[in-house]
């Protein structure tokens, strides 16, 4: 195994199979109001049901921070919908808090009072470094990126902003600015001009400027960046761009460009502009172009975890691990009963297979395609639950389509693919494009694995192998496998598989030979 991939680590993940627990989220956010209702089990979390309502709270605070009866009522609206869902939960296994709207009225006093009477529930009124560290905690518990990094969330009210190590925050501020406030302030009546733009973009600067040089000081590894805003930016740029939508400055202006051509929010045309979030777009805009200046941001990608993922996780304490996709690779190996001693075996021929490997296309990235290729390897009999026959296209749908913590959208489709194609024919018409992965690489994954699963097909029977020797040709295409003396003769089933696998590659004019 890699220095930093153990299988499970028995001592940092949970034990118990039988123990199965709903619970909910809800994050009452100054736009719009979230909830997530889960389900613990076999150690990991599986969202049953996610619900969105725009209340559009802070468009109800005035001038003395007043929160209007309209504003109240659409919330406690939403609250009485909610509660519908949650009948029979146990009030500690709902987790509600309020953010910035909430935080800032001075009336919210009377939110909470007409909110009980439809909602059995408590509802915590979250400070803004709170909220900041429970963000943070959500992007940790979802998000792939290991070490220093930092998060950036603006939501409709505030902006918050976190530097931490792993799971350990070090520095985390919230400040006013949101796109719902941001847009009744610098955007009346929707209407989209260069002069309001800069005044957005100028607020926002002096809100954060003295954050700049602490933040900068500290650096960090990565760039995250959650919640409505980015997610809508993330989308344009996907559609547009790059399939991976990653933000950079570049497109930040391109796109402030194309936003500055419409006259007002209704007249916004931007391909994958979601239409529901026209009306705190352009606000959202301002406030991450300015984050990127003040912090001299490269890139930041986009993560799907965020506050009420924070808040979900924080329910749950056995959830404090270092390694996020082992515990998801845990969750799903108790959940589907996946034979973890074959998980072993194929993972360390895998593993062995692959230090070996020296072609590279792009090589920067060999150490995440390596650890893929390893719980490609723990994971590809998930299917098998199913049906034996087709596992692998069984097995292939399960990981495409579960929430599987710790990998991003790109590692899912690649661990899925790997396992779609860890056993029979092998066309070039399987291999999908990736934006991130070259194809020459990605068919090199497939093959490694292909070969780790072929020498363990016995199973428990399977004999050791001592030594292997895998050397390969970067020009034509031809591997060489080299085993111990005899090892083919005493294992003529593996022999036969080779032979097969052989013959298939040939008609990709790609070559194996093993002796």
């Amino acid at each position: 195994m890699t220095n930093n991939e153990t299988f499970f680590e028995q001592d940092a993940l949970p034990h118990s199979r039988s123990h199965v627990r709903e619970i909910a989220a809800i994050d009452l956010g100054s736009n719009s109001f979230h909830m997530i209702v889960a389900r613990i089990m076999n150690g990991s979390i599986q969202v049953l049901s996610r619900l969105k309502q725009k209340v559009k709270l802070a468009e109800g605070l005035d001038e003395n921070a007043q929160l209007s009866q309209e504003a109240i009522t659409r919330g406690v609206n939403c609250l009485a919908l909610f509660a519908e869902r949650l009948q029979g939960f146990a009030p500690e296994n709902v987790n509600v808090v309020g953010t910035y709207t909430l935080r800032r009225a001075v009336n919210n006093d009377e939110f909470l009072r007409q909110a009980a009477k439809v909602f059995p529930y408590p509802i915590n009124i979250i400070s803004g470094q709170t909220e900041a560290k429970t963000i943070y905690a959500g992007v940790c518990h979802t998000q792939p990126e290991k070490g220093r990094k930092l998060v950036v969330d603006i939501g409709g009210g505030s902006t918050e902003m976190i530097i931490g190590d792993d799971f350990t925050p070090i520095v985390a501020e919230s400040r006013h600015m949101g796109c719902v406030s941001f847009a009744a302030k610098y955007f009346p009546n929707g209407v989209i001009s260069r002069q309001n733009f800069e005044e957005a973009y100028q607020s926002a600067v002096n809100k954060i400027e003295d954050l700049g040089w602490e933040y900068r000081n500290l650096g960090w590894q990565s760039v995250l960046g959650s919640s409505g805003t980015i997610k809508t930016v993330h989308q344009v740029i996907a559609a547009t761009l790059d399939p991976n939508g990653i933000i950079t400055k570049a497109r930040l202006n391109d796109l402030v460009e194309q936003t500055l051509c419409a006259s007002h929010f209704d007249k916004l045309n931007i391909i994958g502009l979601n239409p529901e979030r026209t009306d705190v777009f352009v606000p959202g805009l301002a406030i991450l172009n300015a984050v990127f200046d003040v912090f001299h941001i490269d890139q930041m990608r986009y993560s799907d975890g965020a506050l009420r993922e924070g808040v979900i996780y924080s329910i749950e304490k056995n959830f404090q691990v270092a390694d996020i996709r082992a515990r998801t690779a845990w969750g799903l190996t108790e959940q589907f009963d996946i034979d973890t001693e074959q998980a072993h075996r194929i993972a360390g021929s895998a593993n062995l297979l692959a230090h070996q490997y020296n072609q590279w296309v792009k090589p920067e990235l060999a150490e995440e395609m390596q650890s893929i290729l390893l719980w490609a390897a723990r994971l590809h009999e998930v299917g098998i639950v199913i049906n034996h026959k087709n596992m692998q296209k069984h097995s292939a749908y399960i990981l495409q389509n579960m929430e599987l913590p710790g990998f991003d959208r790109e590692q899912q489709r690649l661990l899925a693919l790997l396992v779609r194609l860890h056993i029979g024919p092998l066309k070039t018409a399987d291999l999908i494009k990736f934006a991130r992965y070259d194809e020459q690489d990605v068919l090199a994954l497939i093959r490694l694995l292909r070969l780790a699963v072929i020498l363990n097909k016995s199973r428990q029977a399977a004999e050791k192998i001592q030594h292997l020797s895998l050397k390969n040709d970067r020009i034509g295409g031809a591997w060489i496998l080299a085993f111990d003396p005899g090892y083919l003769e005493r294992n003529p089933l593996v022999s036969n598989e080779l032979r097969q696998e052989s013959n298939g590659l040939k008609e990709l004019a790609l070559e194996l030979l093993f002796n």
